[in-house]
């Protein structure tokens, strides 16, 4: 193989690898890992059902392996029983107001944009997530990420969802102490 030809294909493989996701984050937080969080109900923008509490379940999974401890999250029983989450200003609002009670120092609130097998021969899997820690005392955003990522059609929704929540997250916490 030439080396025109080498480059050529390193260069290819190189733009097919990076279109497959898209991150935007803010700069990462001091904060505590030490402290109480939880996880505030995610809208569900996506005709999934569900799609919010499965984004939920995993940035909580994924935090508890970040070494964030101590992690509580606003009970399915205390959120609407819908399949399908607007994204209610009020339950955000109720959200941030148990939190307070329960004496936490940050939120994790989030949005899931999409989540799906596309559409076609391949049935990529595709997730949209975005995600703000929260001071849950002001209520301030003291972090956002977005993003979004396709996978193969071998791979599970969930496994690109919590690929996608990960990097995403490891940008959030890298300051964290």
């Amino acid at each position: 193989m030439t080396t025109t030809l080498r480059f050529l294909l390193l260069t290819a493989l190189t733009l097919l690898i990076g279109a497959c996701s898209t991150l935007d984050r803010s700069a990462a937080p001091a904060i505590d890992r030490q402290a109480l969080w939880v996880v505030l109900p995610f809208a569900n923008h996506t005709e999934t059902p569900l799609a919010g509490q499965r984004a939920e379940r995993i940035a909580e999974t994924i935090l508890h392996s970040k070494g964030i401890a101590r992690i509580k999250r606003y009970q399915d029983s205390l959120q609407q029983d819908t399949l399908f989450d607007s994204g209610d200003g009020k339950q955000q609002q109720d959200a941030l107001a148990w939190a307070r009670q329960q004496g936490a120092s940050y939120g994790l609130a989030g949005a899931v944009d999409e989540w799906r097998y596309k559409v076609g021969v391949d049935g990529e899997p595709a997730a949209g997530v975005t995600l703000q820690i929260i001071d849950i005392a002001s209520g301030e955003t003291l972090w956002s990420g977005a993003g979004g990522k396709s996978g193969w059609s071998r791979e599970a929704l969930s496994a690109v969802a919590q690929q996608l929540i990960r990097s995403l997250l490891d940008g959030g916490l890298s300051a964290a102490r």
